[in-house]
């Protein structure tokens, strides 16, 4: 699986990088993303990820409050879970 990981990481930063929308911003889509499709795995790379990248507590609840929207009562409870969590740990 070495492949496929390289290759993840690839399109990663290649979708990742500077142009229209700054590199925190599609983190935060990310953070949104990963709570809409209940990611633990992906939660864990993406909000701390977003908070090296200058993202307050408060965008990653709104990114994630966005989700909930989306997902509904299942996005709900997994994003004020895990999100928090995480939050918490990172000491956001």
């Amino acid at each position: 699986m070495p492949e496929v990981t390289k290759a993840l990481k690839l399109l990663h930063d290649e979708v990742t990088k500077e142009g229209a929308l700054d590199t925190k911003t599609k983190e935060l889509i990310l953070v949104a993303v990963a709570v809409a499709l209940k990611c633990e795995y992906c939660l864990w790379n993406h909000v701390p990820m977003a908070v090296k990248l200058g993202a307050s507590r408060q965008e990653i609840l709104e990114a994630t409050g966005a989700a909930i929207l989306m997902a509904g009562g299942p996005g709900a409870a997994y994003g004020s879970v895990v999100v928090l969590k995480i939050l918490d740990e990172l000491k956001i």
